[in-house]
């Protein structure tokens, strides 16, 4: 999840007395990669670790976030090169295809167009969105956006041939009272998985590598994973090994869950899955941790609030990381009722959510409207995520036996009474 990250740093100084200390040798003995990172952080951040130290970890780092460069900086006065340290083709994503790019600015064209009420010239940008892209899912988008412009059934006909599972593909399905597309839950005759540690970050990081090596029978790998507490593990290898054809959706820690409300338990599982890909010791770039990626600050606050001795190496545990998140949406459902805003706040903050949801011009009726305020959110990062959290929703909610469509879920956004209080 993330949030603006001068809040990482505010978390350094509030890091409990019980927390697990690290050595300079500690950090070398693990190999280097970004969960490495974290422990880098961790340890820079520690009082007794001198300039020196801190300097010799910060030369193993995989990749220099704003994180470690606030510590280093508040230990040494110096700040660090931001960006990747290390060599090769893995230390950074590679940037989009040339296809991609273009795609994405001919559909940003649209929406452009579309905004100044030039509906033809919109439609052509669709087009060629559509045509140029090599993201299925950004296809889809373009597609959806020219049916919308134009209505025209061969448009949504091309939706229902999708095997995609996003927001469009179940749009279009709602509007034929279609079947929504085949996802996977896979159903394990046990339980525990003792020869993985699933808590282990540095675990994960080896599975990872694995997978992506090109060296290993990825169905074979999966096997030894088929298992309820590495379910996510199970599904990351096999959608990588279909070449992400296969949806997954798992159902996994129905002990910890089905004690709540079913509503909470697929909004849990549609964060998860967007979040982690369930799986417990998951580390983003700006050290979210934990199957629901929970900020270090946010950690320590919620267990300040709740008179709880925490170290952070807990959000690793998926029945603690359940129990905060939890938590957590209690408090954004306080403000907010719809699962897409939830979304939005458990990606970017309530601040922003209730900003974006009091601007004159967004969420209101009009033309194209919820989708156009849908596309049109400024932080890409929330407003992409938001879409897929919403999708896995509906689709998690009628895994737990609860029949649900997205229609009637995007048609209410507009109506301030039924989604948030700030419009109260």
């Amino acid at each position: 999840m993330k949030i603006k990250q001068f809040f990482i740093f505010l978390a350094l100084f509030s890091l409990i007395l019980e927390a697990k200390t690290f050595t300079l040798e500690d950090i070398k003995e693990m190999p280097t990669c970004l969960e490495k990172d974290y422990y880098i952080w961790r340890f820079i951040s520690q009082p007794q670790t001198t300039q020196q130290e801190a300097s010799d970890a910060l030369a193993q780092a995989f990749y220099v976030n704003k994180a470690i460069a606030d510590v280093y900086k508040a230990k040494t006065g110096i700040k660090p090169r931001m960006g990747a340290y290390c060599k090769g083709d893995n230390c950074v994503p590679p940037p989009p295809s040339n296809e991609a790019i273009q795609a994405s600015r001919h559909f940003s064209a649209g929406i452009k167009a579309l905004k100044s009420n030039d509906p033809q010239k919109a439609l052509s940008h669709f087009i060629y969105s559509k045509q140029t892209t090599d993201k299925p899912d950004d296809r889809d988008r373009a597609t959806f956006w020219a049916y919308q412009v134009t209505k025209d059934k061969a448009y949504l006909d091309e939706l229902l041939a999708s095997n995609e599972v996003n927001i469009y593909t179940l749009i279009a399905q709602d509007i034929v009272n279609g079947r929504y597309p085949k996802t996977i839950s896979p159903v394990f005759a046990s339980q525990h998985n003792y020869l993985h540690d699933t808590k282990d970050p540095l675990s994960w990081a080896k599975l990872k590598n694995q997978v992506f090596s090109g060296k290993n029978d990825l169905n074979k790998l999966a096997q030894s994973y088929a298992y309820e507490s590495t379910a996510g593990h199970y599904a990351f290898i096999k959608s990588y090994a279909s070449e992400h054809k296969e949806k997954y959706y798992p159902l996994p820690y129905r002990n910890i869950l089905k004690s709540l409300p079913t509503e909470r338990q697929a909004l849990i599982y549609a964060i998860a899955r967007q979040e982690s890909k369930f799986v417990p010791a998951a580390i983003s770039r700006s050290f979210a941790l934990g199957m629901m990626q929970i900020m270090p600050f946010l950690a320590q606050h919620i267990a300040k609030k709740d008179g709880e001795t925490i170290d952070l190496d807990d959000m690793f545990d998926p029945k603690k990381a359940i129990q905060y998140s939890n938590r957590h949406l209690n408090y954004l459902n306080s403000y907010l009722y719809h699962p897409l805003f939830v979304a939005y706040a458990y990606n970017g903050g309530i601040g922003f959510t209730k900003r974006l949801i009091q601007r004159p011009n967004m969420f209101k009726k009009g033309p194209y409207e919820p989708y156009l305020s849908m596309e049109t959110i400024e932080n890409v990062e929330s407003r992409e995520y938001g879409k897929k959290v919403l999708v896995n929703y509906v689709i998690y909610m009628n895994k737990l036996g609860v029949p649900t469509r997205i229609l009637p879920l995007i048609n209410n956004l507009n109506d301030g009474t039924q989604i948030d209080r700030f419009r109260n």
